[in-house]
């Protein structure tokens, strides 16, 4: 029952959608004297995230974080510290991974398949190394007992390399929990804007600067106007006019 419920953890951190802040292959950059610490020093980096990853709360805390099947059956509610502290030097890579699986489902986080490749030729070289060891102890081969050795040397500097880049990709983005990376972007407000109304001809603009009438080139200024005659003249023009009519009348009925 327990396995099946941790299948489908696993099953169900693939579909999380958000990312780690920094990936594995970013972590040394991202962090180097950290990273450097995390590697001479793996099990008490362990210890230091899984407490900070508790929000050093121990009374929380639980061995392997509730991911393994002795979880919850070593009493460590009733020294979690002497528990945790074992947990981190006796079972090194479970505790690496109870504290990555405990930020994955905390945080909705997904591994890269970059990530996931990296992750799983650790595992292979490590297997590879195991089974080239076997071979040399039955075989008795001293050229296959030094390959043995040989590999299990690069797998073991493979595996501390990576928990060291993993480690310190949990550490970044408790950092990013806790608001070291500054706060995080809120959403503006949109400015204001006034809506037109039915009996607005045209609509106010909004940002632009207005368009120019239709038909009316860009870049030109708009065409003259036509010279309007002064309102004296016009009276004049109508006085003449009405003295040419009645003289015309006058001269008719003679």
């Amino acid at each position: 029952m327990a396995s099946q419920e941790h299948l489908e953890k696993m099953k169900l951190r693939q579909d999380y959608r958000n990312l780690w802040h920094t990936d594995l292959m970013g972590t040394i950059q991202a962090d180097t004297p950290y990273c450097c610490f995390a590697l001479f020093c793996g099990p008490c980096v362990s210890y230091l995230l899984r407490k900070r990853a508790l929000y050093n709360d121990m009374s929380r805390y639980v061995c392997c974080a509730g991911y393994m099947p002795c979880s919850g059956r070593c009493g460590e509610s009733k020294c979690p510290e002497f528990c945790l502290a074992t947990e981190v030097f006796l079972c090194f890579g479970n505790s690496v991974a109870s504290t990555r699986f405990m930020l994955q489902d905390e945080f909705n986080i997904q591994t890269t398949q970059c990530d996931n490749c990296i992750i799983g030729f650790m595992f292979c070289l490590q297997q590879v190394a195991c089974i080239f060891s076997i071979v040399a102890m039955i075989v008795g081969s001293d050229e296959i007992q030094q390959a043995s050795q040989l590999l299990s040397c690069l797998s073991e500097m493979v595996y501390c390399s990576v928990c060291a880049c993993m480690q310190t990709q949990h550490k970044i983005e408790m950092d990013k929990r806790d608001g070291a990376f500054g706060p995080q972007p809120v959403m503006a407000v949109p400015p204001f804007q006034q809506m037109s109304r039915i009996d607005q001809p045209i609509p106010p603009s909004a940002g632009y600067q207005p368009q120019p009438a239709y038909g009316q080139p860009y870049g030109y200024p708009p065409p003259p106007q036509a010279a309007r005659l002064p309102s004296w003249w016009l009276s004049s023009i109508q006085l003449s006019s009405i003295q040419l009519s009645s003289t015309c009348l006058s001269a008719f009925w003679l």
